[in-house]
Parts: C-alpha cells; structure tokens; sequence
C-alpha cells in the first residue's frame, strides 16, 4: 500500500479557487499545484473549477464546483484538524479562518490543551484548531 493516498476532497458551490488561494496564503509551505476549468463550449458553467489540487503546510488537498443542484450539503460531522505549534500559528489561523465565518467553539483551554477552537470558514470547511 505504499502508493496509496487519503487526500481531502473540497466540493463548493463556485468558490473552489477562491477558497484554495484563500487557504494558500494562510498555512506555511503551501502553494496551488494545478487548476483546471470548465471552458465555455464544455457541460457546465464555463469558468467553474473541474479540479484544483494544493497543498497545505505538506498536506495534499483537492477542490472542485458543483452545480447548486447537486451541491452535497456540508457537515461540521467532518472537520480538518490542525495542531497548531505555538500561540502565534493558532491566534493567525484562528482570525484567519473565523473572519467571514462562524465560531462554534473556542478559543478556551480544554484539560491539558492550551487552547482548542472549533471554526466553520466563510466557505463552508470546519476546521478543529489545537495548540498544545
């Protein structure tokens, strides 16, 4: 199994570039690797992404748009979780990811933990946010 990979899959409704660059600018040792569009003689809206693929911070991700129709409801059931190394990562992904967005939980110190945040960004992704 040495070839296979997990890679967390984004499906948004026309925002999959927007979020991509958005998540970019925020994690160390990120970059866009490879976007592709829908043209406009092709099935679809033209200009929608068929497929984005980025890393974060290391961390392999993909993204693509869906039509409303069919769009799958997003869940705070499943989250990204992010283990923050000091106070500083976690204040800058905190204010990054809440701007626009919703605090479910947090920041507070949960048992040994400094601080724990839940987040739902402005597009959607839940995010577990934890400094040691």
């Amino acid at each position: 199994m040495s070839g296979q990979r997990i890679v967390p899959f984004l499906t948004l409704p026309g925002t999959a570039e927007e979020a991509m660059h958005f998540y970019v600018s925020i994690f160390p040792n990120s970059s866009v690797t490879s976007l592709t569009k829908i043209d406009e003689d092709e099935r679809g809206e033209g200009g929608r992404v068929v497929n984005a693929q980025f890393v974060l911070n290391g961390q392999d991700f993909m993204a693509m748009d869906m039509e409303e129709d069919f769009l799958p409801d997003m869940t705070w059931a499943v989250s990204l979780y992010v283990d923050c190394e000091d106070e500083a990562s976690f204040d800058n992904y905190f204010d990054s990811l809440s701007a626009d967005g919703v605090v479910m939980m947090g920041p507070e110190a949960v048992g040994e933990l400094r601080a724990v945040a839940w987040v739902t960004d402005q597009f959607g992704v839940t995010w577990q946010l934890v400094w040691k």
